[in-house]
């Protein structure tokens, strides 16, 4: 569903060769939540783990899986669903295929025109091309599309809103430009791309189409495919705008597995689908739009590469736009493969990655699925010497992620008593490429694959993949990258199949992947295939090998661990920055109001704002209150001293005994994995109460990207003070549960005191 690196860490590729690296040592460090005893033999694990490892095998799946169009519903994504599930069994793991009916709309009517001042039919199609195989197939093939559109039939005049997130609206309404009965088209980039029709519509526009714009996504960044990795002309980006931020999932059983039985709401009825037709196309059929259109010119930081002048319109460009859907319910099939745990079988630790694509997907998902399977295969042939987990390692091969998590949220709500008690973990992967470590998640867990990112050998670099991010960083100006000990991840929104289990169910998750040094002109079209991937993305698979050492060491780990391997330090510290965001959030939004109602008051707005352009006098705003943070503040003092106090007591008692007899093992390992928990709330974020997490959600208007202390940073942003107030009191509380937790650990092991 999502480019991980580029939009996760942003990890930006740096020349290395003036660096110097020395390999960490990674055979006398001590492994979190291990003896030194244990810690030795784990080292020993991953070694002959990693001597499993076949590149071989991740090409001959890749090239197999995608060599038809596998989207949910296709005959092939079936097909790939019983072979993953098939090599499952031969290597040994209890398999089964849960099947879940949810609505996956498909297109039968799209028609595009430009009706005035000229007229232009849009191709809506991308071309065969000789260099790449699977781009003739077009058997069960996807036309580009926005899944979760609504129908429609609309003629309107063009208006050109940037990248149509809310921000640009106000910079539209600021010049007098209203969007109301019109159809909006805006480029892709800035936001997720459910975002912006839903965005249009709520500004009154009745249509949207979003177009690939060259400078974000096509030739202004280099050779276009064949010749190079980045999109060509008639290259589009089909995809889901399911309005995820409300919840992901089947829009038609929301909190409820899409089984048979399951009641449904009427499509009409369901709130995540789009209101408005929208439609993806290319810059070649953008072009003649666009170059169309008159009105004021637009801003500096609008234009892209196209070689037209950008103007805002409306029109004089009229479009007529056709959208036509059918709305069936299509199975969807999840393999799940466990490997049961012979010491704490009900703990499971989780991994995850999607199989189904918006065409061929060689690289968005396959790549991940690929590397994915060998990592399992590889830890199965560990059991072949007579080694079990102490937990069991439970494998998600989801169906149905592009047209919105469907898969992995489905499952995850049919099964969530069982989740919430026994899930120990869940552990992401999606696409990947050449290039740098990227990793987002809770921070109970940063610790811990910090440490795994030590142990891990950059194929390209030969230093660890930890070493070559920190330096990637130091290049960037990152000061802190000299001088913290670990590294810091990024917190989650939304984008990939983690979100049910950290957001809805409180489940600690990663998500992780490389990438930064191959081009992303592929994404969700007909070009991500075979032939571009190994041309383009990870040609020998190389890093798929390293991929699959870094999720085998992090599973293995979580596995085998005498106690489970969360640290709460790392959470506090990341939590008090956000905490300071959001406190310099309320600052800058007294002194923005306080200028602005300075402004309207004096009657200077428009010679503020440029006095030679016609501007829209706003009205006046209210004051920004003053709030306490005093609550979330002492919550997190809590969490700290507790924590601090846990993190040493354990660390020393691993480290110098006496060890822990199994029930007392088993009790610290049932408190550990409820702290995640504890951090959410039973009623969710406001309007929309499907996301309970109060540390991290994906933003209201942001889709993808996250916001941190969401309840109190969005109602910030909104000036909605009441319930800002309210949701200071919500994180707290959700804080002290958590602190109460890190204190119940230190008295159930007898740990605090030391």
């Amino acid at each position: 569903m999502r480019r991980l690196i580029a939009r996760s860490i942003a990890i930006l590729a740096v020349p290395l060769g003036s660096i110097a690296f020395t390999p960490a040592a990674i055979d006398d460090r001590p492994l979190l939540g291990f003896t030194p005893e244990s810690a030795t033999a784990q080292r020993e694990l991953e070694a002959r783990f990693d001597s499993y490892l076949n590149r071989d095998n991740l090409a001959n799946w890749d090239r197999r899986m995608s060599s038809q169009p596998n989207h949910v519903g296709s005959p092939h994504g079936k097909e790939n669903a019983e072979f993953v599930a098939a090599m499952f069994r031969e290597w040994g793991y209890e398999t089964r295929i849960e099947t879940f009916h949810v609505l996956f709309p498909t297109p039968k009517t799209r028609v595009l025109e430009l009706v005035e001042p000229e007229r232009f039919t849009a191709r809506l199609a991308e071309p065969e091309l000789p260099q790449d195989a699977t781009s003739g197939v077009t058997d069960d093939r996807l036309p580009p599309y926005n899944a979760f559109s609504a129908d429609g039939d609309v003629s309107a005049e063009l208006v050109y809103v940037n990248y149509g997130v809310p921000a640009d609206y106000e910079e539209l309404k600021g010049r007098g430009i209203d969007v109301t009965g019109k159809i909006a088209i805006a480029r892709y980039g800035g936001s997720w791309r459910g975002i912006k029709p839903k965005v249009a519509a709520e500004n009154g526009a009745i249509g949207c189409l979003i177009y690939s714009d060259p400078r974000d996504d096509g030739y202004f960044q280099g050779d276009v495919y064949p010749v190079g990795p980045y999109r060509m002309e008639h290259g589009a980006q089909r995809g889901s705008v399911l309005d995820m931020p409300l919840h992901p999932g089947d829009p038609l059983t929301p909190f409820t597995g899409a089984t048979e039985e399951a009641e449904r709401l009427a499509v009409e009825d369901a709130p995540t689908v789009m209101k408005i037709p929208v439609l993806p196309i290319s810059y070649a059929d953008a072009l003649p739009l666009l170059r169309a259109m008159s009105g004021p010119v637009a801003p500096q930081a609008w234009r892209g590469a196209l070689p037209i002048t950008y103007h805002l319109g409306p029109g004089p460009a009229k479009v007529h736009l056709k959208l036509e859907f059918n709305w069936d319910l299509t199975p969807a099939y999840d393999v799940i493969a466990m490997l049961p745990g012979a010491e704490f079988p009900d703990q499971w630790v989780m991994r995850g990655n999607h199989r189904d694509a918006w065409a061929f997907g060689a690289n968005d998902p396959l790549s991940g699925t690929v590397a994915m399977m060998e990592e399992a295969r590889a830890i199965a042939e560990l059991t072949k010497t007579g080694w079990r987990p102490k937990r069991t390692i439970v494998y998600g091969s989801w169906d149905a992620e592009e047209p919105g998590l469907l898969g992995s949220t489905e499952w995850a709500e049919h099964h969530r008593e069982e989740l919430q008690q026994k899930g120990v973990i869940y552990m992401n992967t999606d696409s990947y490429g050449r290039g740098f470590l990227g990793v987002g998640g809770s921070h109970t867990l940063e610790r811990f694959i910090n440490e795994v990112a030590h142990d891990v050998i950059d194929p390209q670099t030969n230093v660890s993949i930890w070493e070559r991010v920190r330096a990637a960083r130091m290049v960037q100006g990152d000061r802190e990258a000299r001088t913290r000990s670990d590294l810091r991840i990024g917190p989650l929104g939304s984008g990939s199949d983690y979100t049910p289990f950290l957001q809805h169910l409180g489940i600690a998750s990663l998500n992780v992947g490389f990438g930064g040094e191959s081009g992303g002109g592929s994404y969700h079209s007909i070009f991500d295939s075979y032939d571009y991937y190994t041309r383009f993305g990870d040609p020998n698979f190389t890093y798929g090998i390293t991929l699959a050492q870094t999720m085998g060491r992090a599973t293995l780990r979580f596995a085998t661990a005498d106690v489970l391997p969360y640290r709460f330090g790392n959470l506090t510290d990341n939590v008090q920055q956000y905490l300071e965001q959001v406190v310099a959030l309320l600052d800058e939004e007294r002194a923005q109001t306080e200028s602005e109602n300075y402004l309207v008051e004096s009657g200077s707005y428009r010679l503020a704002a440029d006095p030679t352009k016609t501007h829209v006098v706003p009205d006046k705003k209210s004051a920004v209150p003053y709030l306490s943070f005093a609550p979330i503040q002492n919550a997190l003092a809590k969490v700290k001293q507790n924590a601090e106090s846990y993190d040493a007591a354990l660390s020393r008692r691993m480290n110098d005994g006496p060890a822990l007899d199994p029930d007392t093992r088993a009790a610290l390992d049932g408190i550990l994995m409820s702290v995640e928990h504890m951090m959410t709330y039973e009623d969710g974020l406001p309007g929309r109460p499907w996301f309970r997490h109060q540390i991290y959600a994906p933003g209201f208007y942001t889709g993808y990207g996250v916001k941190t202390l969401p309840g109190v940073r969005e109602a910030i942003e909104q000036h909605n003070w009441e319930r800002a107030e309210r949701y200071v009191g919500v994180i707290a509380d959700a804080l002290d549960r958590a602190a109460e937790a890190a204190e119940a650990i230190g008295r159930a092991a007898d740990l605090v005191g030391g």
